[in-house]
């Protein structure tokens, strides 16, 4: 008898249980038919010969199975644009991490009137088309007429013209635009932790950089975990950023990062399979650090 009673309470629970993906279905439908069908496509290319004739409308001559991917790895070029993307992007990611945590502490010390404006300048460098803050940042730092080498006294000095200093342009730039989304999301997550807590810390003596990293992150981790995960998407694939501000990649390819690297293999050499392959790469790369850091997380007993 017990058995029968409790049944109708498990058959409620199981339905409680569906519930949360019957309301999530529709997101997952679109989402579906925007995602899985590319990426098949991309999978699909990246196994065949697929040249500009078969864009053309001709059909693909062969299966090429693993041999675009054999290509791939056998190339030298492709092993030192891996690891420049790698570092550029981490780069990117810490700074811009770095940026958008202090604004946002800065925020909860300013008055309201500092901080609308504060929040209203960032806004607008979010809200600023990629190709059109890099074509700022590229007047701001021409050799001839911007107005930082004039500031600086680095007369017609050009900032593209070496390596280092032009991922340094392209980085400020990546950082400029995509600080305000760790701000704000941050500043959210401060805003919800009980002030009691902070003032607790303060009377005990802790300093700001010691609140901030013993009470403040540990209570942000799941809004950190998330700002970081979605920079570390973005900044892997950057494109417009380096595509403009260095015309392409570079002189000599010296500032190819993957995402360019696989345009030019795709559409200025009509190696679409190689360049396919570079996507699924790098798609593999990115849910790769996803779930290692997730599962870091899971590891130490934190959840999202």
């Amino acid at each position: 008898m017990p058995v029968a009673k409790s049944a109708p309470g498990r058959r409620s629970h199981r339905q409680a249980g569906w519930t949360p993906w019957l309301y999530l279905a529709p997101a997952l439908a679109v989402l579906g038919a925007l995602l899985v069908y590319p990426i098949y496509q991309l999978g699909l290319i990246s196994f065949l010969e697929y040249t500009q004739a078969q864009v053309s409308g001709g059909e693909p001559t062969s299966f090429q199975g693993l041999g675009n991917y054999s290509a791939l790895f056998s190339d030298s070029q492709f092993w030192s644009v891996l690891l420049a993307t790698v570092v550029f992007a981490a780069a990117c990611v810490l700074s811009t991490l770095a940026v958008g945590c202090a604004l946002a502490v800065l925020l909860t010390r300013v008055r309201a009137l500092p901080r609308l404006a504060l929040m209203l300048a960032a806004l607008g460098a979010w809200a600023t088309p990629a190709i059109t803050g890099s074509t700022v940042w590229m007047f701001l730092f021409d050799p001839d007429f911007g107005p930082v080498n004039r500031v600086l006294g680095l007369g017609d000095h050009s900032w593209t013209y070496g390596r280092y200093s032009a991922f340094l342009l392209v980085l400020l730039e990546v950082v400029w635009c995509s600080f305000p989304f760790v701000m704000v999301t941050v500043y959210a997550g401060i805003r919800a932790i009980p002030g009691e807590v902070l003032e607790a810390a303060a009377l005990d003596g802790a300093s700001q950089w010691r609140i901030w990293r013993s009470v403040m992150v540990p209570m942000l981790r799941p809004i950190l975990t998330v700002v970081t995960i979605q920079s570390v998407i973005w900044d892997f694939k950057v494109f417009t950023q380096i595509y403009v501000m260095t015309n392409g990649g570079g002189i000599a390819g010296q500032n190819l990062v993957l995402n360019v690297y696989a345009y030019q293999k795709a559409f200025a050499s009509s190696q679409y399979s190689l360049g396919s392959a570079i996507g699924v790469v790098m798609l593999l790369i990115l849910l790769a650090a996803t779930l290692v850091y997730l599962r870091v997380l899971r590891g130490r007993g934190e959840e999202l």
